[in-house]
Formats: C-alpha cells, sequence, structure tokens
C-alpha cells in the first residue's frame, strides 16, 4: 500500500470522523433537548456510576434503538473517542508495511495503554 494513499485515508478518517460525531451530537442533542425542554438537573447529590464498560455499551445500544436522545449524545462521544483511536489502528498497519519495528512496537504499547485505561479505569 502506497504511503500517499495511507495518508490520505487517516486524512479522510480524522476528517469526516469530526463530521460525523458533529452531526451524530447535533440529532441527538436536538432529540434530547425536544423530549426534555422542562426537565431539571439535582446537582446537590452525586452518585458515582460505577458500572462496567459493557453494560454502559449495552445501555446506550438500547437508548439508540429507542431513539433515546441521551444515548445518541453518548453514542457521538464514543464515536469522537474511536476516531483517533481508529488512527492509531492506520499507523498500526503502515508501520507494519513499511516494516518500521521500533514504531509498531510504539503504537503497540500506546493501543495497549489505550486499551487498559478504558477497560479497567471505568469501574474503579
Amino acid at each position: 500500500m502506497n504511503e500517499t494513499i495511507m495518508q490520505n485515508a487517516v486524512g479522510n478518517l480524522l476528517k469526516y470522523g469530526v463530521w460525523i460525531v458533529l452531526s451524530v451530537g447535533i440529532v441527538g442533542g436536538l432529540i434530547f433537548l425536544s423530549t426534555h425542554a422542562d426537565a431539571t438537573v439535582d446537582y446537590r447529590d452525586f452518585v458515582e456510576n460505577d458500572r462496567s464498560i459493557f453494560e454502559v455499551l449495552r445501555e446506550i445500544a438500547v437508548g439508540i434503538s429507542e431513539m433515546d436522545g441521551a444515548s445518541i449524545i453518548y453514542l457521538a462521544i464514543i464515536l469522537l473517542f474511536l476516531t483517533p483511536f481508529v488512527r492509531l489502528i492506520l499507523s498500526l498497519i503502515s508501520f507494519i508495511l513499511e516494516k518500521d519495528l521500533m514504531y509498531v512496537l510504539i503504537t503497540l504499547i500506546v493501543l495497549i495503554i489505550i486499551c487498559c485505561s478504558v477497560y479497567f479505569g471505568y469501574a474503579h
């Protein structure tokens, strides 16, 4: 695979990823505001959300299927996180194709750190 093709793919991923996140977030925000226009939030009591990431993702998927605005906003946040994550994966593929062992190892370490922090850091 040509280096220019990979650079274009990464650039397009970042560019279109941001536009997709923005669109999903706006749609979710509009749905949320239209269904919760009169709602007030009580910030006096804070309860820590101590659930696993898989439970949260399952709840978001159910909410999206029900067109819940908050769940669609959460989807936008997840997509926002996944955009640079996929960029790292594309970079890893590029480094593997270039046979650049040092950058393959660095990218793998960064991916492992991100995966561990998402998996273990959510429900502490």
